[in-house]
């Protein structure tokens, strides 16, 4: 993955959809980082229409994101992961916008309990989606096989309608602010005026109907 915008290059992808049945890209952290720059940049430009999407999540992230400290991640604790989940549905939610319909791949830790894993899954099913434990870690490819077959089933049943999230026309001030609304989930997009004569300046030198690459 490239750390400016979470995905690998063009030429690399286009060239191994020639040499396979599956690609799988790597598009960075986060389904609002790395995914909606995937979707609205990458795939926009290079006329890619991704079949699946898997969102990597942990139970220890459930816990930490619902309050619990590092050094406590090891203890059981279903209400935790049952909060933090919260931050998992938004990013569920997030890949569901631009049409791709999303796995979970839950990538286990030997401290999580049964309890802890059945939590996850049950929120995810009340999300409309699937989540698969994976130990790939200790078993290799036979710890991930259910999830592969999972995103080859998703992939072959067409269920993918993909679309970016704004048009192409949209002013580049409404691309920033439709980020801003639907992906990171604020009132709206800011700027000075000098900012916006920038953008104007921009989309009349012909570059309006060019993608927005937004740091978070």
């Amino acid at each position: 993955a490239n750390i400016a915008h979470g995905c690998n290059s063009v030429v690399a992808t286009t060239t191994a959809l020639k040499l396979a049945d599956y690609v799988v890209t790597e598009a960075g952290f986060g389904a609002d980082l790395g995914a909606e720059k995937f979707f609205d940049i990458k795939c926009r430009k290079a006329g890619l229409h991704p079949a699946a999407a898997v969102i990597v999540a942990t139970v220890r992230a459930m816990k930490m994101n619902g309050g619990v400290k590092k050094e406590d991640l090891g203890k059981e604790n279903i209400e935790a992961v049952r909060k933090g989940c919260l931050n998992l549905g938004r990013h569920i939610e997030n890949v569901k916008q631009f049409g791709v319909p999303a796995v979970v791949a839950i990538n286990h830790f030997t401290t999580d309990t049964e309890t802890e894993i059945q939590a996850m899954k049950d929120f995810v099913k009340a999300q409309g989606a699937e989540a698969i434990l994976c130990k790939h870690w200790a078993q290799g490819s036979a710890g991930i096989e259910d999830l592969a077959r999972k995103v080859v089933e998703i992939a072959e049943s067409g269920a993918s309608q993909f679309s970016p999230l704004y048009p192409d026309e949209m002013p580049l001030f409404e691309k920033v602010n439709t980020i801003v609304k639907r992906i990171y989930r604020g009132d709206e997009a800011i700027a000075d005026k000098s900012i916006r004569d920038q953008l104007h300046a921009w989309e009349q030198a012909g570059y309006g109907h060019l993608p927005v690459c937004m740091a978070k």
